[in-house]
C-alpha cells in the first residue's frame, strides 16, 4: 500500500475553476463529512460547546464533552443537553459528543454512562435538525459493549478510544466505526498500558481495518503528517485546542498554566477511570496519598467526586495549584494562543505540504531488468 492509497493530497485550497479544495481527503473525512482530518478531543468534565463549534466551523470535528458526574445524574444529563444545543446553535457543521464508559469494581457500567448515552440518542430522535449535526459519538475509558449496537441502530458514527492494540482489535471486531489510539503522553485520562503514540499507532493501524486517529502529542501539521505516515487517518487534539481564542469558557489562568509549562512539568496520577495526566502541583501530588487538599482521607466515592470537582475548579476558577490541571506532555511545546478558524486549515495544509515534499524528494524506482 502506498501513501496515496490511503489519502489524497491536493496542491492548493483553490482549484483552477475557483472551487475550494481541501488539502487532505481520506476515508475518515469522507465518513464523518468534514474538511480536514483534525478532531477536538473530549475534554470532560469541562464546558466545551463554544470550542467544539469553533473546530467544526473550521472544517474539523468538534466535540461536546460530558459535564461530569453530579450526584443528580438527571440534572447532569440536562446540562449536557444544554451544551449540545448551544453547540448546534453556533455551527451548521457536524460535531461529536464524548461519553466515558465508567465501570465499578465489579465491572458494572456506572449509571451516568447509560443516562448520558440515552439522552444523546433521545435528543437526536426528538430533533431531526440536531440529528443532522450531532452525528458522531465517542466512547472512552471502558469497553462500550452493548452500547455499540445501540449507537449503530441510532444511525450515529461510533468512535472508541483505546490504549492498546488488543483493545483496538476488540473494538473493531465488535463493530465500532473508528478507533482513536491514545498514546500515554496524552492529557487527561491516559491509557493504563502506558504505550506511547510512536509505538502504538503503527501497531494499531496494522491490526484493524477501520479508520484510526492518533491522540497524544499532536500539535501542528508535522504531527498530522507523521500520524498519516504511520498509517493513521487523522489526529485528535485536546491541549492544543485549549489554548485558543475560542475557548472563552475556560479561566485564563488554566490556559496560562499550559503556556508556562516546561518539559517535565507534567505527571501521571490516579484519575477517575485510571491513570490521568496533568501538571505537577499540590493537587496532583496529594493524590499519591489519596487525600483531598484539606488533608482528610476520603473513601472511593468521595475521592472520585473530589477529583472531578478539583478538575472543574481549575477550569472555571483558575485554581491551578490546588486544582487538577489536565494537560498532555505537548503543553511544553505550546507557547501561543491560536485562532482556530485559521489554525485548522493551516495545519492540514502544512501536513499536505510536508508529505508532498517528502514524496517529491524520493528517487523514482529503478526499472526491474528481466
Amino acid at each position: 500500500m502506498t501513501l496515496h492509497d490511503t489519502y489524497t493530497l491536493h496542491t492548493s485550497y483553490i482549484d483552477r475553476y475557483g472551487v475550494s479544495v481541501n488539502p487532505i481527503v481520506n476515508r475518515y473525512t469522507r465518513l464523518v463529512g468534514i474538511d480536514h482530518p483534525i478532531v477536538q478531543e473530549g475534554l470532560g468534565p469541562f464546558r466545551t460547546p463554544k470550542l467544539a463549534a469553533a473546530v467544526s466551523n473550521a472544517g474539523g470535528l468538534g466535540t461536546v464533552s460530558m459535564p461530569g458526574m453530579p450526584a443528580d445524574i438527571e440534572a447532569g444529563a440536562r446540562t449536557f443537553r444544554e451544551h449540545i444545543e448551544e453547540c448546534a446553535s453556533l455551527t451548521d457543521r457536524h460535531f461529536a459528543v464524548n461519553i466515558p464508559v465508567g465501570v465499578d469494581g465489579n465491572g458494572v457500567v456506572l449509571p451516568f454512562t447509560d443516562v448520558y448515552i440515552r439522552m444523546v440518542l433521545d435528543a437526536r430522535s426528538a430533533d431531526s435538525a440536531l440529528a443532522t449535526q450531532l452525528t458522531v459519538l465517542t466512547t472512552s475509558a471502558g469497553f462500550p459493549g452493548d452500547y455499540i449496537d445501540m449507537i449503530r441502530d441510532a444511525g450515529m458514527i461510533h468512535q472508541h478510544k483505546v490504549g492498546s492494540t488488543r483493545q483496538a482489535v476488540k473494538a473493531a471486531d465488535a463493530g465500532v466505526d473508528v478507533v482513536i489510539a491514545a498514546g500515554f503522553e496524552m492529557g487527561g485520562h491516559a491509557p493504563s498500558k502506558a504505550v506511547h503514540s510512536y509505538v502504538l499507532i503503527p501497531s494499531v493501524t496494522e491490526a484493524v481495518d477501520v479508520p484510526v486517529l492518533l491522540t497524544g502529542g499532536a500539535r501542528d501539521g508535522r504531527s498530522l503528517a507523521s500520524a498519516l505516515a504511520m498509517g493513521a487517518d487523522g489526529v485528535a487534539m485536546g491541549t492544543r485546542f485549549i489554548a485558543s481564542t475560542a475557548n472563552s469558557d475556560w479561566h485564563p489562568g488554566y490556559i496560562q498554566a499550559i503556556l508556562d509549562a516546561n518539559e517535565g512539568d507534567d505527571v501521571a496520577f490516579d484519575g477517575v477511570y485510571g491513570p490521568c495526566r496533568g501538571l505537577r502541583n499540590t493537587a496532583s501530588m496529594k493524590l499519591t496519598d489519596h487525600r483531598s487538599t484539606a488533608g482528610e482521607v476520603l473513601d472511593a466515592v468521595e475521592l472520585t467526586r473530589w477529583k472531578i470537582e478539583s478538575m472543574q475548579r481549575a477550569q472555571t476558577h483558575g485554581d491551578v495549584e490546588d486544582g487538577l490541571v489536565l494537560t498532555g506532555q505537548v503543553a511544553s511545546a505550546i507557547h501561543d494562543v491560536i485562532d482556530i478558524a485559521e489554525f485548522v486549515p493551516s495545519m492540514a495544509s502544512e501536513a499536505a505540504d510536508i508529505l508532498r515534499g517528502l514524496t517529491a524528494s524520493l528517487p523514482e524506482p529503478s526499472p526491474v531488468l528481466l
